[in-house]
């Protein structure tokens, strides 16, 4: 509401909130007809006055009727992936074109690399391998997107993430490493020079063409993306692995130890107390801290080792369980 017309409401107030339309007559048109629009004056045609209605009643009718199109607009966002199901199964199944005569696109707009970046972020279905030397983007540019890769992480989804050494003494970084490895992501530290990359589904490499990054080569040649997921598999395996959030380590432990006994993943989030969502991700974590691809292999690894604190953890009573976590 603009001033003028707080203080014409004001004004009908503090004249019993009842007045002769025509005593009004000076007033500013438009404001009358402003309040009248909202609801906050009512016209009554028989008397030809003005009555001021309750502030309260139309917040309570504009809120019930925003609540009305919000969970009408929330369902009909529900419904546009199976709206547009059968089309997505059709881009799906068209084999990807570099859109060049070549297998190597050199693109110089920053805009259209973020908005190629944005689209194989969107169409990666298996694996991504990203190599960040400068660590990651603030943290108001990562959130976007957060969501699809929370959801990417746990549906199975392999993402593994190279930062310098350095990464662990900034903050933003820290705690976005943290936050992917709470999900079930990977993420390494290398304490060497390494080139900035993404490799998406090891079909498609995004790379910069200049030392300022500021223009990208997209590479699509089976054999150079190939060499570049070698090379990328190399640092990883020199990288190393980090704690991060490592004020979790108590709840490690008792995931690890109840891992040891045998313990399925609901079972553990259930004893514990925790969504099995919070579990998968400590589980994630201790499998990168002991380089654990399965369960089994996890619960094999830690059956011996010392926890800080702990005395060794003993044998697991039974094979360890592995469903939903390969």
């Amino acid at each position: 509401m603009s001033e003028p017309e707080r203080a014409f409401y004001a004004e009908v107030l503090a004249q019993g909130g009842r007045v002769l339309f025509r005593d009004v007559a000076g007033a500013d048109t438009g404001t009358v007809l402003r309040l009248l629009e909202l609801g906050l004056l009512i016209h009554h045609t028989g008397d030809a006055t003005l009555t001021a209605v309750n502030p309260r009643t139309i917040a309570e009718q504009r809120g019930a009727e925003l609540r009305t199109v919000g969970t009408r607009a929330l369902r009909q966002a529900d419904e546009v992936p199976d709206l547009l199901a059968e089309l997505t199964r059709a881009y799906d199944a068209v084999p990807r074109r570099i859109e060049s005569t070549s297998t190597v696109l050199h693109i110089e707009d920053m805009e259209e690399i973020r908005s190629r970046i944005v689209q194989l972020d969107v169409d990666r279905r298996d694996e991504l391998l990203a190599a960040h030397p400068g660590g990651a983007r603030p943290m108001d540019h990562v959130r976007v997107g957060m969501d699809r890769t929370r959801r990417f992480v746990e549906d199975g989804g392999v993402l593994h993430i190279l930062y310098q050494d350095g990464a662990r003494a900034d903050g933003p970084t820290a705690e976005y490493a943290a936050m992917l490895s709470e999900w079930g992501a990977r993420v390494r530290v290398l304490d060497e020079p390494f080139t900035r990359m993404l490799i998406y589904d090891r079909t498609t490499a995004v790379l910069p063409a200049a030392a300022d990054n500021a223009t990208a080569a997209i590479v699509e040649d089976p054999a150079v993306v190939a060499f570049l997921v070698s090379g990328f598999e190399r640092d990883w395996e020199r990288a190393e692995r980090v704690h991060w959030g490592a004020d979790g380590d108590g709840v490690h432990e008792q995931v690890g130890r109840l891992l040891t006994e045998g313990l399925t993943q609901r079972k553990i989030a259930s004893r514990l107390g925790l969504s099995e969502r919070t579990v998968a991700g400590h589980i994630a974590r201790l499998r990168e801290r002991y380089d654990a691809e399965t369960l089994f292999q996890l619960g094999w690894q830690m059956r011996g080792a010392e926890v800080p604190g702990d005395r060794a953890l003993p044998p697991p009573a039974q094979p360890v369980a592995t469903p939903g976590a390969q």
